[in-house]
């Protein structure tokens, strides 16, 4: 076989590998050396190949042949290149450079360590990496005659480095990236994409309650329910992007090439549900959320840092609002984030400086319209900011451990303010899943109760499905307690969550509240909301259970519910909440009948708003001040004398341009209608689904490196539109 190889050589080098006279060897040298080079070849410590100039196998070692799974005769004549790939995932520097750009190049080869192609079917799970090193052979003219070189197996040792790599790269508990490979990759794309002009977005993501199941589950079953997060984030984003674990139960997922906020509001909202979705564990079930922070390049920021401090600061915003949401960062999330820090000093305080107070919202009986019972929300008067909303100071107090202190004091409040009304009037008190984990909360409620002297079947608990979440045997323990004291059990939000059935079977409620995303969309066609709400109503009734009926605005809604079969009903159409003053006064003067009253026809895409925009057309600009917004079209005032039909180009700032035609024209009042819908922001706003680029911006003539993230001028300066302008501006007042 070693002679062979010896055929392929040429003369000279042949000749130099004959045994020299003056060296005293014995005729038989060349002999031994085929000898020995064959010994050396069977030992498989090496395999020697050779290619002709056109880069085919001339010549390969029996044992290679094998280890390629393949008859010799079939390699020879094949080209050399066609037995490998390139490995995506070598950490060896040394293979950097692509197989056949070396060959190409006639240029020598060392270790190069090539992935090989796997030669059966039977082995393809089988990944095999092979050692090369060759030289480029000439004759005595300069013509390239081929490669000679020398190849091994180094599966082994190169999985090993591999693994090691992972290692370093990957999260050893989700098998995700680890925040150094993270870093690197986003590090890697912006500075790409910024070559190239393109988007690229990130998304980071806490986990709501995770250190409730590590406190009341174990860290056991908290690094359990990590894996089964990861693996609900691989099935949602699937290869369109790359997910990572930053440490603890923080995430990010970088997508590549992705602009368009209403398919990012959308992947991040299906995030949120199904991330939502219960945990088993242990033959227990945890319960809990995530908020997501989205950021864009080059929108939000262009460079690394840049850009995760963008998404950093919408994450804290979604998580201020009530958690269980995503937020897209905007330039006033800065302020933001320093308002919170305020408040969080300030909660402290809140509480001794008497700042909270309760105020009630009615439930009121379809049939007659009388009010049967009130929930008690929590209002947070701030000395300087005014009153601020539960959803930003309730999860600051879950943060502080306040949330015990502030529920009991609830508690305790509502049950003496109920002691005014009319006996046959409850009051309903909100829960936190905190709370309800506490083994002393069964004691506070009966402290709450004989301070008051209500009757304990005037007041009624609140609870979502987070509460059974916790220790299962403390829970029914909790339970027990609750139910033997006589007070009423809600569970409230239903449908929104896992709302598994066997709640109910196995908790005593007496009461189903159905959640306001349902009435919000009850009366859209294209929703199956009324069908839920009719199929929640009749479960209620076949349980023996009340059904209240919460989000209530419009007129059509409150005719779609009753239609359904609700009974109660909570929300705007009857009362929004009331003092404590405000309902004796409507007590002291016999009045505790509400008729509903509100707009015939719910929007819930309709906002008021009162701010600053320019209106383009064609090329002159006016600035005009926008009274309403949906996500269809706008309504401004400030223009006279618009034609109906006319096009504009509506400026809502931060890059966000909206293409619109005139649909009402009365006096200095324009409605447009927009060409491409607006998508939610995730924070009860809307915003475009595409901005202008900064790097748009720059080609205007704008140094992309003076543009600071998130907070770009007026798109289109005015200075550059000074054409002659066809309709008259006039001022708004307070503008």
């Amino acid at each position: 076989m070693i002679k062979n190889f010896f055929r392929v050589l040429s003369n000279e080098s042949a000749k130099e590998l004959e045994p020299e006279s003056d060296l005293g060897c014995k005729p038989d040298a060349s002999a031994r050396r085929l000898e020995i080079l064959d010994d050396f070849e069977q030992a498989g410590i090496n395999w020697l190949w050779a290619t002709d100039a056109q880069g085919n196998l001339i010549y390969l070692s029996e044992k290679a042949a094998k280890n390629l799974h393949r008859p010799l005769d079939e390699l020879l004549g094949i080209p050399l290149v066609s037995l490998f790939k390139n490995d995506p995932d070598n950490p060896d520097e040394k293979s950097d450079r692509p197989f056949k750009f070396h060959l190409s190049k006639r240029s020598k080869i060392n270790d190069l360590v090539v992935h090989r192609i796997p030669g059966t079917l039977g082995e393809r799970d089988r990944p095999t990496w092979w050692m090369l090193s060759g030289h480029p052979k000439y004759d005595d003219e300069g013509v390239f005659q081929g490669y000679r070189g020398n190849a091994k197996d180094v599966s082994l040792e190169y999985q090993r480095k591999l693994e090691d790599s992972r290692m370093a790269e990957f999260d050893s508990l989700t098998g995700l990236a680890n925040r150094h490979r993270m870093d690197n990759r986003l590090n890697g794309l912006l500075g790409a994409f910024k070559a190239a002009n393109r988007s690229c977005a990130i998304m980071m993501l806490d986990l709501d309650r995770f250190k409730q199941v590590n406190d009341t589950m174990g860290h056991p079953a908290g690094d359990e329910l990590l894996k089964q997060v990861a693996k609900r984030l691989r099935s949602i984003i699937g290869e369109s992007g790359e997910i990572g674990r930053l440490g603890g139960d923080e995430f990010q997922i970088i997508l590549p090439d992705l602009d368009d906020r209403g398919k990012l509001g959308e992947i991040a909202d299906k995030i949120v549900k199904i991330i939502s979705q219960p945990y088993p564990i242990d033959e227990k079930i945890a319960t809990i959320g995530t908020s997501i922070g989205i950021a864009i390049a080059p929108y939000d920021g262009i460079e690394k840092d840049g850009l995760v401090r963008s998404s950093d600061l919408a994450l804290y915003a979604a998580k201020n609002s009530g958690r269980g949401q995503f937020r897209f960062f905007s330039a006033e999330l800065k302020n933001d984030e320093e308002e919170r820090r305020i408040l969080v000093e300030d909660l402290r305080d809140a509480l001794v400086n008497d700042q909270v107070e309760l105020h009630y919202q009615p439930v009121v009986r379809t049939d007659d319209h009388m009010v049967v019972g009130f929930e008690a929300l929590m209002r947070w008067v701030h000395p300087e900011w005014g009153e601020v909303s539960p959803a930003v100071f309730i999860p600051i107090a879950e943060e502080l451990n306040l949330i015990n202190q502030l529920g009991e004091w609830a508690l305790r409040r509502a049950c003496q303010d109920a002691l005014l009304w009319p006996k046959s009037v409850w009051v309903a008190v909100n829960v936190s899943a905190v709370q309800f984990a506490n083994s002393g909360f069964p004691e506070i409620v009966m402290n709450a109760l004989a301070t008051s002297g209500l009757d304990p079947k005037r007041l009624e608990l609140e609870l979502t499905e987070s509460v059974f979440m916790g220790d299962s045997d403390t829970i029914d323990t909790t339970f027990k307690i609750l139910k033997q004291l006589g007070v009423r059990l809600a569970l409230d939000d239903f449908g929104t969550g896992y709302s598994s059935l066997s709640y109910l079977r196995s908790a005593p409620f007496d009461k189903i509240k159905v959640d306001k995303s349902f009435v919000d969309s009850c009366t859209q066609k294209d929703k199956n909301s009324a069908k839920i709400i009719a199929a929640i109503i009749g479960l209620s009734e076949a349980l023996g259970m009340e059904t209240t009926v919460e989000g209530v605005e419009a007129f059509d809604q409150f005719g779609l519910v009753c239609s359904q079969g609700a009974r109660y009903i909570q929300g705007w159409i009857y009362s929004k909440a009331l003092k404590p003053q405000e309902i004796e006064d409507k007590l002291g003067s016999g009045e505790f009948r509400i008729e509903p009253d509100g707009p015939e026809l719910y929007r819930p895409d309709r906002r008021t708003v009162f701010r600053r925009i320019g209106a383009i057309h064609e090329d002159h600009r006016y600035e005009v001040v926008m009274r309403d917004l949906s996500q269809s079209g706008a309504m401004f005032e400030g223009l006279l004398g618009v034609p109906l039909g006319t096009k504009l180009v509506l400026d809502l700032g931060e890059g966000q341009l909206v293409v619109s035609t005139v649909t009402r024209s009365d006096e200095s009042t324009v409605a447009t209608e927009f060409e491409t819908p607006l998508v939610s922001d995730g924070a009860g706003g809307l915003c475009t689904r595409h901005r202008v680029s900064p790097y748009d911006l720059c080609a205007a003539g704008m140094p992309l490196a003076a543009l600071p993230p998130g907070n770009y001028p007026l798109t289109v300066d005015a200075s550059s539109l000074s054409g002659k302008p066809e309709f008259m501006q006039v001022a708004i007042g307070g503008f």
